[in-house]
């Protein structure tokens, strides 16, 4: 149970290695011919590259609460890895149109036929697809980890009751704030850093948890059996 803490406790850390993203994706968002080569685009690449780790970190994390996770509530625990591998899959498909347009930029922009219009036109849908790649998994699917995985662990008690509930209080609240982006009310960058405040927090607070702490001894205790377990007491001698 301790390599199981700390290796879940190390991956959700891993999935703030992305937090520099938005900054690295500057030259792409900032220049509007940056298909056509202005800025530059060693920064875009790295932040590619990290949001590849965080995908894989994420689900990572799924994974290994998994098997602990289904002793307390094993649909909760289905549901945490469904939308940990939804997330993780969706977060791909915004570093696909992010390679793409560096791609282009690369094989189309610098060739005598291309068309500029047409090229600056196809970095703007590529821009916009990564957009709604990242409100749908790095926004609206840190909703469901956290009613999923939070009931878990604030049912359990195997982690302080503070940290889940701040994902379960939390988790509305970003909910809301996506649902206000999707039909227009206000723009993405509005209140949706206030409102993912409280998730990214519990988030953090539980790597750092995991990682230094542990599950509790007493909670762990207190779990049901898992099933491989019931089944050798049940056995006979």
């Amino acid at each position: 149970m301790r390599r199981t803490s700390l290796a879940a406790g190390v991956l959700y850390l891993i999935t703030f290695v992305s937090i520099p993203t938005l900054a690295l994706y500057n030259p792409l968002r900032n220049n509007a011919d940056f298909i056509l080569g202005a800025g530059s685009e060693t920064g875009v690449l790295w932040g590619a590259f990290s949001e590849v780790i965080v995908a894989l970190a994420g689900i990572g994390t799924a994974v290994v609460l998994f098997p602990v996770a289904k002793r307390q509530s094993e649909t909760a625990a289905l549901g945490f890895v469904a939308s940990r591998v939804v997330e993780g899959s969706l977060i791909i498909v915004g570093v696909v149109s992010v390679l793409t347009t560096v791609s282009l930029r690369h094989d189309v922009a610098g060739t005598a036929d291309a068309d500029r219009a047409s090229l600056v036109t196809t970095g703007h849908t590529l821009a916009a697809t990564y957009d709604s790649a990242f409100l749908l998994s790095q926004s609206l699917m840190p909703v469901f980890n956290a009613l999923c995985l939070g009931t878990v662990l604030y049912r359990s008690g195997l982690v302080p009751r503070i940290l889940p509930t701040l994902g379960l209080i939390g988790a509305p609240l970003l909910l809301a704030a996506d649902i206000g982006i999707f039909f227009g009310v206000f723009d993405r960058t509005g209140p949706i850093a206030l409102a993912a405040l409280p998730i990214a927090v519990w988030e953090f607070s539980l790597g750092v948890y995991l990682t230094v702490k542990g599950f509790r001894p007493a909670a762990v205790a207190a779990l049901p059996p898992a099933a491989g377990d019931r089944n050798s007491e049940l056995s006979p001698a």
